[in-house]
């Protein structure tokens, strides 16, 4: 199995999953997915696109998701560099219905993280040349995709280091309260 150890995030549904790697004098190898092992511990989705992203240091990515019936989760890796990175709750009667929960991901811990459907997404670069791998549960579709503010005050996300370079779209994105989403918690 490739899989060393899952840990549970505290809002229902997040995984960090620690994948093992082989070292030896030329460096290290690692199968990074294996659909068998991932269904063992829980994920069984499957995966349509992969994804990814390259941002210099102190570049937001977020807080993204798109609506339903195009919900997509995503299994998110950091191949080069490091990155804080936040899921918000958006699950309408979650118990834990916009909190947020953030994780360290970097290429040294050859981790996967894993964001379902109902979660916003998003990402801090904290060093130059960071690379982000996604494999997402379903295509992107411009018209369900939606931004919400990665600096809402009712969320209260608290990032490591002020953001420096951030897109219009995430600059300008919608609170809490004025954000659209139709997302519904079931157990």
């Amino acid at each position: 199995m490739i899989i060393k150890e899952v840990i549970q995030g505290k809002l229902p549904g997040i995984k960090l999953i620690k994948i093992g790697k082989f070292e030896d004098t030329r460096g290290c190898f690692a199968e990074l997915y294996h659909q068998m092992d991932f269904h063992q511990v829980g994920l069984s989705e499957k995966f349509v696109q992969d994804n990814l992203s390259f941002s210099k240091k102190l570049v937001l990515r977020g807080m993204h998701y798109q609506l339903e019936p195009y919900g997509m989760g995503k299994l998110i890796s950091c191949l080069s560099g490091e990155i804080f990175d936040v899921v918000v709750d958006l699950r309408k009667g979650s118990p834990t219905y916009a909190q947020w929960e953030g994780f360290y991901l970097s290429s040294d811990d050859l981790c996967w993280l894993w964001v379902p459907v109902g979660f916003a997404h998003g990402f801090l670069s904290l060093s130059e040349n960071t690379i982000i791998l996604y494999k997402c549960t379903q295509l992107y579709n411009p018209s369900a995709d939606r931004t919400l503010s990665y600096c809402c005050p009712k969320i209260n996300i608290k990032w490591p280091e002020e953001p420096l370079i951030i897109s219009e779209k995430d600059k300008n994105a919608p609170c809490l309260d004025e954000a659209e989403y139709n997302f519904i918690y079931s157990e």
